[in-house]
């Protein structure tokens, strides 16, 4: 890869053909050519950090068919909003590890769905692990983009995340300059904090028309928009080194679901010093804007790579993806297009 080629990030693994945020997730990104696997991190009630979307598992895991796990079903408040099923917070990692994970939306990937019960839910220490191993053997790492969700949520029940995480970095020699490990949240405090702690490059998850939870649990009025001013921007440049926009936040997209021209936020961005990363790219039409979807059902593949070309040529640094390959050949072509 060259200097200013877009990073592509294997968005959970690969997490288009196997479910999201397991081993075999991570396996297959690797061996499709992923140089960054992007992963989320929650917590368990016994303080080991865990990789899943959410802390509530019930599309991610069996344990709505586990009788043994009845009982532990109840409603929590997550960042304002009321959620029902079963969560991390509330079961031990020896709970959490019987479980099998499963694909999230099987109605859009059931290829993947095929593959559920038979991956456990991974540890962090259990991922650190397998890149630790798979880098033996290659010149160029494989990096960890790892997500800490819910930060304020879960230091309000008493489980901190920034300490187990820099723990296993630590273990694994990943606080060193240069390595392979970038640390990213939709919260602000929690990059703060981390910003005087280690030595890893960070980035400011945005999302649109939303507001930073640890924001709103402080009675400050700033949203996501707000944050993407060039003042806001500014700011995020003190405590870290790149944004993650969603795609709409990049490139809208118009009331007939066609993509429109680019904002300036990957200009303002590079402006005060940002990258940018833009979330999530995927194949399926249900995703892609209106001109480029193909078929008459949403989990038909529509024409993805232009999609990328279009955040390409907007001049993103890189994207987030749950199609790798697709992501790597969509870079190549584009590639050859500017030669």
């Amino acid at each position: 890869m060259t200097a200013g080629t877009p990073v592509v990030i294997a968005h959970r693994g690969a997490s288009g053909y196997r479910p999201e945020n397991t081993i075999a997730a991570i396996d297959l990104a690797v061996e499709l050519g992923a140089e960054w696997i992007e992963l989320d991190l929650v917590s368990t009630a016994d303080g080991v950090l865990v990789i899943r979307h959410e802390n509530e598992i019930s599309s991610t895991t069996d344990v709505a068919s586990r009788a043994g796990f009845a009982s532990r079903r109840t409603t929590r408040e997550v960042d304002g909003e009321a959620l029902t099923g079963w969560f991390t917070e509330d079961l031990t990692l020896d709970e959490l590890k019987s479980l099998r994970a499963t694909e999230r939306r099987p109605d859009l990937r059931p290829a993947s769905a095929r593959h559920d019960g038979r991956y456990d839910v991974p540890t962090l220490e259990d991922v650190l692990a397998y890149v630790g191993i798979a880098n033996a053997e290659r010149s160029t790492p494989i990096g960890v983009y790892l997500e800490l969700k819910h930060p304020t949520y879960f230091a309000d029940r008493g489980l901190d995340l920034v300490g187990p995480l820099v723990a296993d970095l630590d273990r694994h020699g990943l606080l060193v300059d240069g390595a392979p490990v970038w640390l990213e949240s939709m919260e602000t405090g929690v990059l703060r904090d981390l910003a005087g702690r280690v030595g890893c490059t960070l980035t400011q998850l945005m999302a649109s028309g939303e507001q930073p939870y640890d924001l709103t649990a402080a009675g400050d009025p700033r949203t996501y928009r707000d944050l993407c001013t060039p003042a806001g921007l500014a700011e995020i440049a003190t405590y870290a080194q790149r944004i993650g926009p969603s795609k709409g936040q990049v490139i809208p997209r118009g009331a007939d679901r066609r993509l429109r021209a680019p904002t300036s936020l990957t200009a303002d961005a590079h402006a005060a010093g940002l990258e940018v990363h833009v979330w999530t790219l995927r194949n399926e039409n249900v995703y892609l804007p209106k001109e480029l979807r193909r078929g008459t059902s949403g989990h038909e593949m529509g024409e993805a790579a232009a999609e990328y070309a279009a955040f390409f040529d907007a001049g993103v640094d890189g994207v987030f993806t749950d199609f790798v390959d697709t992501a790597l050949a969509a870079r190549s072509c584009w590639q050859t297009s500017r030669r």
